[in-house]
């Protein structure tokens, strides 16, 4: 007989054999070991993600601190706020009376170390106490951009459909008005004051954010752990503020910093037409008041601008750290 047949006639005798000789299955005992992790389970799923963001957290902080330029833009960030705290000890006088006499230049008085305008204004009480205006301006008409404009987009990107084309045509009428035109109508209409300044930059500084919190949350939404949490029951707005805004805040971080960059030199432009807070001094009316003056006394408008010039390059050089920091194609160990 071939080898072929004698394996047929096994198979067949194995597959009649008696119940008896059938190999029963073995108990199976449980013992003491770690616990078993699944990964699908809410609560394990909760923990890992955790880690992962503390762990995304640190790099992103060794990246940033490892970055010279970014460190001098931190450094010169925080001079500048110590100084804004810090200006009614130094100079707890209104920085719009009249001190001294009229152009005393840098350094040829020392009581006034950066000299006086036309009116005998200290410079540098002018200047510290300025810092303080431009930025509450800057930061506080971020957060109030940034915070209408992720709102916006979050909706317009998470739903879409007939909500998205809503919203984005909403954030297209904003965008196709110029924006300095816009900011300036918008003071002149109103009493100009520093809310008021605020409250306009915050306004056509919206819909940037708008558009790019949209463009993420459309990248994110068809994600696997976004579909595994709306599997799991949970609502819209968990699934909006915890899920998908923790992945897509990098870039929204990153245009923050530009943002309260763009806040400062919009608020100095307005001071320098004269559309600012006249009851406040700002780096901007500084410039704007000495402008008449820079054949004869230049360090009137050159001082104020050396100080918006900084600021704004700090912020900058922060912006193009956190880019470093957060986006992993731009960082190595990542």
């Amino acid at each position: 007989m071939s080898t072929t047949g004698v394996g047929a006639l096994r198979n067949i005798s194995s597959a009649y054999a008696p119940a008896t000789e059938i190999e029963q299955p073995t108990a199976v005992v449980a013992t003491e070991g770690p616990a078993w992790s699944n990964v699908k389970a809410p609560d394990a799923r909760s923990q890992q993600s955790a880690t992962i963001a503390i762990t995304n957290g640190r790099r992103a902080l060794k990246v940033f601190f490892a970055n010279p330029n970014a460190l001098f833009g931190t450094g010169f960030l925080c001079l500048v706020i110590a100084v804004a705290l810090l200006a009614p000890v130094f100079f707890p006088e209104d920085p719009l009376s009249m001190v001294g006499r009229p152009f005393l230049w840098p350094g040829q008085d020392p009581a006034f170390p950066l000299g006086t305008d036309s009116l005998g204004r200290d410079v540098l009480a002018g200047i510290l106490h300025g810092s303080r205006i431009s930025l509450f301006v800057g930061l506080t008409a971020t957060a109030l951009g940034l915070t209408f404009g992720v709102l916006v987009g979050a909706v317009a990107g998470y739903f879409g459909g007939w909500v998205d084309d809503i919203l984005m045509r909403l954030v297209e009428i904003f965008q196709t008005l110029p924006s300095f035109v816009l900011l300036v109508v918008l003071v002149a209409i109103a009493q100009p004051s520093a809310t008021t300044v605020t409250l306009a930059i915050a306004v056509i500084s919206w819909p940037t954010v708008a558009r790019l919190t949209r463009a993420e949350f459309r990248a994110i939404r068809e994600k696997d752990f976004v579909m595994a949490a709306r599997s799991l029951g949970y609502g819209h707005g968990r699934i909006i503020f915890r899920e998908i805004l923790p992945n897509a805040l990098p870039p929204i971080i990153v245009t923050s910093s530009v943002m309260v960059a763009t806040a400062i030199l919009m608020e100095s432009a307005l001071s320098f037409m004269g559309l600012g807070d006249p009851n406040v001094v700002s780096w901007g009316s500084m410039i704007g008041t000495g402008r008449e003056l820079v054949r004869t006394a230049w360090y009137l408008t050159a001082l104020p601008g050396l100080a918006i010039v900084f600021t704004v390059l700090a912020l900058n050089l922060i912006g193009d750290g956190l880019n470093d920091a957060l986006n992993p194609r731009f960082s190595g160990d990542r």
